[in-house]
């Protein structure tokens, strides 16, 4: 019986990781910000402009939410 066995050696530096980590959390600080003033904007509107676009107070954190981290 005959087998191959083949592994690669992949070198990824400190500052590789280090990099794509914060490529990461900055994503994510951008995702919030669009989270944030997604609420914001929505809050400010009147029940009744809310309820011209379909929505209830209620609906505000997950349309914020779907706006923010969909996509």
């Amino acid at each position: 019986m005959a087998y191959v066995n083949s592994s690669r050696s992949v070198s990824v530096s400190f500052s590789d990781r280090f990099n794509a980590l914060v490529k990461v959390a900055m994503d994510l600080i951008e995702r919030r910000k669009v989270y944030n003033q997604t609420v914001f904007e929505l809050n400010s509107l009147s029940d009744r402009d809310l309820a011209d676009l379909g929505l209830s107070r209620s609906n505000i954190g997950a349309v914020a939410r779907e706006a923010a981290y969909a996509a």
